[in-house]
């Protein structure tokens, strides 16, 4: 049985490797950058089992398995929390939450020893890995098309200070005080923004934190928004949204 360990921290590397001599396992090899792994690998004979950090000085771990074919059986060594790695728990052998636990590190082992008597090769999906970790982040709406006359204008997210709905149509309010009619509902807009810039303060208007000017201290524990440039209409943050709303500012 032969052990590397792929950690880019080498206090960390050195704990781990003390923990192993302790269970009776002797990994002698410690690599601590993708670039070094790559070039470890391509010239030396794959281990049975890696300890393997996902997050590396230079970059992801995956990055390795990218360039090179690597068959040995990996257990993850992270500080990503148990909730977002449960969903690959059954494509490595096992991941180890850092600090490493010796018990927990024991188990990991004993489960790595029975697979390999079994014959029974973990079936290591990277891809699913790294959308957990890396992608899986929703996108939002950067850009809109608005039709003006016969001509069709861009705005930017970055351009956008607010939206707001008037006599049953949604409209889109620019930073050079600018009001463009949309074909789309604010419950629509809601969904395809991001929420930590644009912020729902009523029924009636989605603003940009960027066009926050002032916010002023309203009748009945209400808040009062200034924006930049649109003053057609008084943007009220009502009672029942004011907590939520001081949560979002910040």
């Amino acid at each position: 049985m032969t052990v590397i360990i792929i950690e880019d921290e080498k206090p960390a590397a050195r704990l781990l490797q003390r923990k192993l001599q302790r269970l009776g396992i002797d990994a002698g090899t410690m690599l601590h950058s993708v670039e070094e792994a790559i070039s470890w690998f391509k010239s030396n004979t794959h281990p049975s089992l890696i300890f393997l950090d996902i997050q590396l000085s230079d970059g992801l771990s995956f990055e390795i398995f990218e360039a090179v074919q690597i068959n040995s059986a990996v257990i993850f060594t992270t500080a990503y929390d148990e909730y977002a790695l449960r969903a690959f728990k059954l494509n490595s052998i096992d991941y180890l939450l850092k600090p490493i636990d010796e018990d927990d590190l024991e188990t990991a082992i004993k489960k790595y020893k029975e697979r390999n008597q079994n014959l029974q090769q973990p079936v290591l999906h990277l891809d699913l890995v790294k959308q957990m970790l890396t992608g899986n982040k929703k996108e939002y709406r950067k850009r809109f098309t608005i039709k003006t006359g016969q001509h069709l204008k861009m705005v930017t997210i970055e351009e956008t200070e607010c939206f707001y709905s008037e006599n049953k149509g949604t409209y889109l309010h620019t930073t050079d005080n600018r009001d463009y009619l949309m074909d789309i509902t604010l419950e629509q807009l809601e969904a395809e923004l991001d929420p930590a810039v644009f912020y729902r303060v009523s029924r009636k208007f989605i603003i940009n934190m960027k066009a926050i000017k002032d916010i002023v201290v309203y009748s009945n524990s209400r808040l009062k928004i200034q924006l930049n440039t649109y003053n057609s209409d008084e943007i009220i943050v009502s009672r029942e949204r004011v907590n939520d709303f001081r949560q979002w500012l910040g």
